[in-house]
């Protein structure tokens, strides 16, 4: 599981590199936002991409942490919320330092994507925490279902670029993949992450 987190951020690394010095990967992902911004309904895309704003993604970890707390899991709980408070601290220096600017918007701090973050982390860790609970599988598509439904949202709308989103994924995803395995020691009563 932690050899899988480092390719993610070895491939993070990557793309972040790429959008540094304007390297081909970034010629391609202007070439591909160009065919697919504004393709779909405008109410859809728009109505997806909320699915990563923090007034709806973080409530659902919020209940999701109420529920394992109810059920004992005080360390679980911890990983989740510790990887929430996480997003902002990696993702806003991120933007801060890449400058990148938006598809539609000249202004800069698009990469990596905020709502990609947020959305990855908050259904992930709503899943993680769930999944001891209940009887089927069901907690992991749903969060993978609006992890991917935010981002296309974003891209289709054009607000972000298709790597901003892709960064997103693989970061939140070498961090989910570091929480789940600090969930698995908790749970298995071996010492703490």
């Amino acid at each position: 599981m932690l050899l899988s987190a480092f390719g993610c951020v070895l491939l993070f690394a990557l793309i972040t590199w790429q959008v540094l010095v304007r390297g081909p990967l970034l010629r391609l992902d202007v070439r591909v936002d160009h065919y697919i911004v504004g393709t779909g309904p405008g109410w859809l895309s728009g109505a997806l991409s909320d699915l990563g704003n923090t007034e709806v993604a973080p409530p659902v970890l919020v209940v999701a942490m109420a529920y394992a707390l109810w059920r004992g899991s005080r360390r679980d709980v911890l990983a989740a919320a510790l990887a929430m408070a996480a997003v902002p601290a990696l993702v806003v220096p991120l933007k801060l330092w890449t400058a990148r600017p938006g598809p539609l918007d000249p202004s800069t701090g698009y990469f990596p994507s905020g709502h990609s973050a947020t959305a990855m982390v908050a259904y992930g860790g709503a899943a993680l925490l769930l999944v001891p609970y209940v009887r089927r599988n069901w907690p992991v598509p749903v969060a993978v279902i609006l992890t991917v439904a935010t981002g296309t949202g974003l891209l289709l709308h054009g607000y972000h670029w298709p790597l901003d989103v892709l960064a997103s994924w693989l970061l939140c995803g070498a961090l989910l993949l570091v929480t789940a395995s600090c969930m698995r020691r908790s749970s298995s009563r071996t010492p703490d992450c």
